[in-house]
């Protein structure tokens, strides 16, 4: 009988723990996919923001129910941080702060983020995190975003702008769909992946789910200089 070869050292080590900061869109799903074809980590959950006032993902203005649809296609158990509306920063960085104890306390070292290019807002998470015992991970950093928005699209990744900031981008463009035909439309000068704050989008399939989220388009509502599309459930759930 043939003896196996003996399991490499590193073979046995076990892959650092980590959790996503899901926003429920583009960005931090297409973070979680790269993280996953590379095997680094073993994402273990999926942190977000809640608005205690509107029961909704912070800025993105999503549905928690559909929140919770995401996280299970994902095979991700969810982790809600309530937030006031609106939430001064202390606040947040509280709540934040013992969200993070409270991972560290089960061994997650990491977290992955789907920033693409706002130095600012990458050295405010390095700062934060800095000292906590978690490692922030920026695995889209600095890529360029036409391309990448393309390589969304092509990896078969489906998502409806779920917010639209009024100042840069009309009305109509809540509820439309992240594809090709959306990029072609843009203004000059928007973000194609709408990393200045433009646009914020809701996933609903992708390689990343185990299968697509069945969704309508509900009201559109404007509040506060922004245009929130009312993205739904179906009744079949999935599609």
């Amino acid at each position: 009988m043939t003896e196996r070869a003996p399991e490499s050292a590193a073979a046995k080590q076990p892959r650092p723990k980590a959790l996503i900061s899901w926003s429920s869109g583009k960005d931090s799903a297409f973070a979680l996919h790269q993280v996953r074809l590379a095997g680094e980590f073993d994402v273990v959950g999926a942190l977000t923001t809640v608005s205690e006032a509107f029961d909704r993902v912070s800025i993105h203005g999503v549905r928690q129910e559909i929140l919770h649809a995401q996280c299970d296609a994902a095979g991700l158990p969810l982790r809600i941080v309530p937030i006031p509306y609106p939430c001064p920063n202390e606040i947040y960085e509280a709540r934040m702060a013992k969200a993070v104890a409270r991972a560290v306390g089960e061994g997650i070292t990491h977290m992955i983020f789907g920033d693409l290019f706002l130095a600012e807002i990458r050295a405010y998470r390095e700062q934060k995190l800095a000292g906590s015992g978690i490692t922030p991970v920026f695995p889209l950093w600095q890529r360029p975003t036409l391309p990448l928005a393309h390589a969304m699209i092509e990896s078969g990744m489906e998502a409806y702008l779920a917010t639209v900031d009024l100042k840069k981008l009309p009305a109509e463009f809540a509820g439309r769909k992240f594809d090709l035909r959306l990029l072609a439309d843009l203004p000059k000068g928007i973000d194609p992946c709408g990393e200045n704050g433009e646009f914020h989008t809701c996933v609903i399939a992708g390689p990343i789910f185990s299968g697509a989220l069945a969704l309508i388009a509900g009201e559109c509502v404007q509040r506060d200089g922004y245009a929130y599309c009312d993205l739904k459930m179906a009744e079949a759930g999935r599609r």
